[in-house]
């Protein structure tokens, strides 16, 4: 710590031993002042002389009434000041009285705001200046006279600039804090974004992929000993579903790798150009899957093409457990003006009219993707029977920040 800033520390831990400093220097000005008397005849001279004993007493209370100029500003200023008005009206010669209230007057300019002080500082030189001119010694031009009114004038103008500039300090450090708690806040939204994004993507993958598992196992369980070639095929699909779980949890928790670890997998996160790939693996699954699409052309942002493919294949992936054995499913995407509409029907039964009920994340999950993409998603039970997953999301995708998600 520098020399300087070791000492402006020490003055605000010790504001009222500072102003006793003060005190005495003014006073020392005071007393110096009052020996000396200017001379204007012939020429310009300075002779000494002896200050009574009443204005060295008035000196001394308006110094010593600096010393709690910060606590009590007002009370100070009137004190000084009629220590001043008896000075003006009584000393012949004056002595610099004045001064201890030109810097009470410095004081409550500095700690007030700009009303108060013109309406002191104001008065504070009407009431010096108008008593020294009307009941001093002096004439009322005398240079005496009108140099309390500039002192005063000096004084009230001071403080109020130096209080502008602690103001304009204190705002723009303040500015500074409320932006770096901006900073702080934002970070901490997009952890917890980012976070909930990783969630999702691991119960889409985690749901898909052992609801395929479960079924083939299943299918694999039931015709192991009439029919071993497909329960070979079945234990194939369950082994296959299962690599690519792994390989897509792998990439997920990739993302959470830092700089330092070893390399993440560089593959690319599914889009709706593995549309078929995926119809595929339910198909193999056992359920009846159709695809109809009229987009074609059209070059989804990363993030609208991620949330796509994880809406079919959650929905997918609810009518493989729920909507029963016999379930068809149709899978559409359609390019409508600045939005692609995704669609997922089946005709199941039973369960299917109660999806995700049973305490699931799917149906959240799809319209915690939907929001965060200023879509929208519309899921509910089909007349007759089924499920019907209708989500809108516009292409061209702001979040409410003014930032592209992806």
């Amino acid at each position: 710590m520098s020399t300087l800033a070791r000492a402006k520390h020490q003055a605000k831990a010790h504001p009222l031993a500072l102003d006793a400093v003060l005190a005495l220097a003014v006073l020392v000005c005071m007393v110096a002042g009052s020996f000396v008397e200017p001379r204007h005849r012939d020429s310009v001279s300075w002779v000494l002389r002896t200050p009574d004993p009443l204005s060295l007493l008035l000196m001394t209370l308006g110094a010593a009434a600096l010393v709690f100029r910060r606590r009590a500003p007002m009370a100070v200023l009137a004190l000084t000041g009629t220590l001043s008005v008896i000075e003006s009206v009584t000393g012949d010669p004056r002595a610099p009285v004045a001064m201890s209230a030109v810097i009470a007057l410095y004081t409550v300019a500095s700690t007030t705001d700009r009303p108060t002080t013109w309406r002191v500082g104001l008065l504070t030189m009407t009431v010096l200046t108008g008593a020294a001119m009307a009941a001093g010694p002096l004439p009322w031009y005398a240079q005496e006279n009108l140099g309390i009114f500039a002192w005063t004038g000096i004084g009230a103008t001071a403080g109020d600039a130096v209080r502008s500039r602690r103001a304009f300090v204190q705002a723009i450090r303040e500015r500074a804090e409320r932006a770096e708690r901006t900073r702080e806040e934002e970070a901490r939204r997009r952890v917890a974004e980012e976070r909930l994004r990783i969630a999702r993507d691991l119960h889409d993958v985690v749901a898909h992929h052992i609801a395929l598992v479960n079924v083939q196992a299943g299918v694999a369980a039931h015709v192991m000993d009439k029919r071993p070639d497909q329960a070979k095929e079945a234990l194939a699909h369950v082994r296959e579903a299962s690599r690519s779980a792994l390989n897509e949890l792998r990439a997920t928790v990739g993302l959470l790798r830092q700089s330092g670890d070893p390399e993440a997998p560089t593959e690319p996160a599914p889009g709706l150009d593995r549309l078929d790939e995926l119809a595929g693996t339910f198909r193999s699954a056992g359920l009846h899957v159709e695809v109809a699409r009229a987009d074609q052309g059209t070059t989804l942002p990363a993030a609208v093409d991620l949330a796509a493919y994880r809406i079919i294949q959650e929905a997918l992936t609810n009518v493989q457990k729920h909507a029963g054995p016999q379930a068809k499913a149709e899978v559409s995407v359609v390019r409508v003006g600045p939005n692609i509409e995704i669609t997922v029907l089946d005709d199941g039964s039973g369960e299917n009219e109660t999806q995700d009920g049973g305490g699931g994340h799917g149906l959240l999950g799809m319209r915690e993707r939907v929001g965060a993409l200023r879509g929208t998603l519309t899921t509910g039970p089909r007349y007759g029977g089924g499920f019907r997953v209708h989500a809108i999301l516009p292409l061209k995708n702001r979040t409410p920040t003014g930032e592209d998600p992806a």
